[in-house]
């Protein structure tokens, strides 16, 4: 996993100030190659009912890490709640690394 120690904290402390305590968040794409460089920071988040305002947070929480990374490194997020129907993006992010 190409994330450092800060980058690990800054990411679940983000998470958990958006979407609350009780979510799973896992690293996919690029950056769970340890011999890859670069890439943006791919991040699925699963939470444990349903969220009705999950795009908006997911973009808040995207840009708050970014920020918080002195915005050197884009950060997708892609979210999943009780009602999310899962799709090949889900499937990939459900298979990632938690953080």
């Amino acid at each position: 996993m190409r994330l450092s120690e800060s980058q690990r904290t800054i990411i679940t402390e983000s998470v958990a100030e958006v979407f609350g305590q009780d979510v799973i968040v896992r690293l996919f794409g690029s950056r769970t190659d340890d011999a890859k460089k670069g890439g943006d920071i791919d991040l699925f988040v699963e939470i444990p009912s349903v969220e009705p305002f999950k795009t908006r947070k997911s973009v808040q929480l995207s840009g708050k890490i970014s920020r918080k990374l002195d915005d050197m490194i884009n950060v997708d997020v892609i979210v999943k709640d009780e009602s999310t129907r899962i799709s090949l993006i889900h499937q990939e992010g459900m298979k990632g690394i938690r953080l």
